[in-house]
């Protein structure tokens, strides 16, 4: 009986403990007032939204969102100065690295869905998308239909592979679908010949596609499989954080700031090739802007 008490003074100690470790890092004001720094979570190659220029920084579209909402903090904070570190994440580590602390905004190209925000939260949508495939035109590629039999490839990680391998099975369609670390290694897949397809959000193909030798050989699918609206992500369960973070948003919005931001990144040569996506802003984008949301509905972006 004694050993039973103890094991239960002990376990309930431990659960007193665990409880504010738990509300401490749901505090990211306080977590970032104490150290005086911020952790971004940034990409490699998520182009035109983030990416590593020639010089090995951290830039892109959600990059100069990020920086706007840094300042709304230290802002909010009263902070003379804020230290911005920076932590390079993948698709497939971006979210427990996240939920464990390590970084406190996660600015790429992290679809927003309502099964990601049983983990994670969501800022104001910055981004709306597709999941398409891309191919060489030489395959013949156009319908889904099409792709039956054939090996494709997508990023570990992402909702694009989960909703391929699922449409899969679904569909009959006997594809092999194989797993790739990134996205330029998946590209390049199908560029030597290892994939027929790969099938990712559109915007981050249209840049892929003229990153590459030869932007000609390849075809982007008309088909979308999905709408994938992109937000800066963050922890869950921390309302004051969450509505220092939306209110920048908003106000990027709602001032106009936010076309020259889209125009720098979409419509004008980007470093460090200096390539010109020329992709204007979407209808699904600019209703977001005109009406904010967080949504993580497909539904809401169509």
């Amino acid at each position: 009986m004694k050993r039973f008490v103890t094991l239960t003074v002990a376990l309930a100690a431990a659960i007193g403990l665990a409880a504010p470790a738990a509300a401490q890092q749901a505090n990211t004001l306080k977590k970032i007032q104490d150290s005086g720094a911020i952790t971004i979570g940034h990409r490699d190659a998520s182009v035109p939204l983030s990416y590593y220029d020639d010089k090995q920084q951290p830039v892109g579209y959600a990059m100069d969102l990020c920086m706007r909402i840094v300042d709304a903090i230290k802002t909010n904070l009263k902070l003379p100065k804020l230290e911005v570190k920076y932590q390079l994440v993948t698709s497939a580590n971006r979210i427990p690295l996240m939920a464990n602390g390590t970084i406190d905004l996660e600015c790429g190209s992290t679809t927003n869905n309502l099964e990601r925000q049983k983990q994670v939260a969501f800022t104001i949508t910055h981004f709306v998308t597709a999941n398409r495939w891309v191919a060489k035109k030489s395959s013949n590629i156009k319908t889904l239909a099409d792709l039956k039999g054939k090996t494709i490839v997508s990023t570990a990680g992402t909702t694009n592979i989960k909703q391929i391998t699922e449409m899969n099975a679904a569909q009959n369609l006997g594809m092999n679908i194989i797993s790739a670390n990134g996205h330029p290694e998946a590209f390049q897949m199908v560029e030597t010949g290892r994939a027929v397809a790969f099938v990712m959000d559109d915007i981050l193909l249209y840049s892929l596609v003229a990153q590459s030798r030869a932007p000609g050989d390849y075809v982007i699918s008309a088909d979308a499989l999905s709408v994938e609206p992109y937000g800066i992500m963050l922890r869950r369960e921390d309302p004051a954080f969450k509505k220092v973070v939306d209110n920048a948003m908003i106000q990027t919005y709602k001032s106009g700031a936010i076309n020259a931001i889209y125009e720098k990144w979409f419509l004008k040569p980007i470093p460090p090739r200096g390539i010109n996506l020329n992709v204007p802003m979407s209808a699904a984008l600019k209703k977001v802007i005109a009406n904010p949301t967080d949504s993580g509905d497909p539904n809401a972006y169509k």
